[in-house]
């Protein structure tokens, strides 16, 4: 792994275009070799996007995987390039970053699965305080490494799943910004079966439910790449009305329906290789099992 970070440092010295480009490069092989991860990505895509053809499913997803490979390795410019260079590739939208708007009251940045949602993040490490989730890698080096990266600039506080709700509402009533990221299948627990592109996905109600315990405002950035491979975009969309009202599944709902919005306009940046649909309702089938035809067609 130190081997891997020396490498990444190296890179991230080469201008963007370069970096990207070898990252496309990457995630094609990547495309390639890790069938498990193709087979879920385009089982994702059929079930979210069955009005395409199997052979716009299969460039999406080939693309996805270019797209993750890309924010992978350009990681290393948000952890190690200097401030003026990340303020030349990120673009804020509209701009500047609303610091007064999310730190005057509590607010929850709802941040999607996006491959470049750490850009989200550096854009705003640089001029103000925030709290996440933060999930402890298993390799030390590279766990010193991300948290070093995501603190580097101001000030942060890291919650992981083991230290519950509690510090995140202390996080929220000092009015320090919290990055949540809800869109991922945990289970059953604390989460309801809401549609998700028509299909019912275990969706976490965490974002309506501190919302209402804490008054805050809910105000969604989502990251993506700019292009021709000149930086990023951060946009920070306008905070939600009357959210999250007395109905936390019709909350969470519209969530989900916000977030296919947003994953329509960026098709292949978002996380596709997450197994969104693995819980199932009353006790259903998994969606992921491969069957004859899948497995001929996610091979290609």
């Amino acid at each position: 792994m130190k081997l891997l970070l020396g490498f990444m440092w190296l890179l991230h010295w080469l201008p963007l275009p370069v970096l990207g480009r070898f990252g496309d490069a990457v995630g094609s092989l990547l495309f390639v070799v890790m069938r498990s991860r193709r087979h879920i990505t385009l089982t994702n895509l059929r079930l979210c996007m069955p009005e395409l053809s199997e052979a716009e499913r299969t460039a999406i997803g080939r693309r996805h995987f270019q797209a993750y490979s890309r924010s992978v390795w350009e990681r290393g410019i948000l952890w190690w390039a200097s401030e003026d260079r990340l303020r030349r590739l990120i673009k804020v939208e509209p701009g500047p970053v609303p610091v007064e708007q999310m730190t005057s009251q509590p607010t929850i940045l709802l941040c999607p699965h996006f491959v470049c949602l750490d850009v989200a993040g550096a854009s705003i490490a640089m001029v103000a305080s925030a709290s996440s989730m933060y999930v402890q890698q298993k390799n030390a080096a590279f766990d010193r490494v991300l948290r070093a990266g995501r603190a580097r600039f101001k000030p942060v506080k890291l919650f992981t799943r083991q230290d519950g709700i509690k510090p995140i509402l202390r996080a929220l009533r000092d009015k320090l910004p919290y990055f949540m990221l809800p869109d991922m299948d945990f289970g059953e627990k604390d989460a309801e079966f809401v549609p998700f592109f028509g299909i019912e996905a275990a969706t976490l109600t965490a974002t309506a439910r501190i919302a209402a315990t804490t008054g805050a405002q809910v105000m969604p950035v989502i990251a993506t790449f700019l292009p021709d491979y000149q930086g990023w975009r951060v946009k920070f969309y306008p905070v939600w009305d009357n959210y999250p009202g007395p109905d936390m599944v019709a909350a969470t709902r519209r969530m989900n329906e916000f977030i296919e919005e947003r994953v329509r306009e960026a098709p292949a940046e978002y996380f596709w290789t997450h197994k969104r649909f693995k819980t199932r309702p009353n006790g259903e089938a998994s969606l992921y099992q491969r069957s004859r035809s899948t497995q001929a067609a996610d091979e290609t």
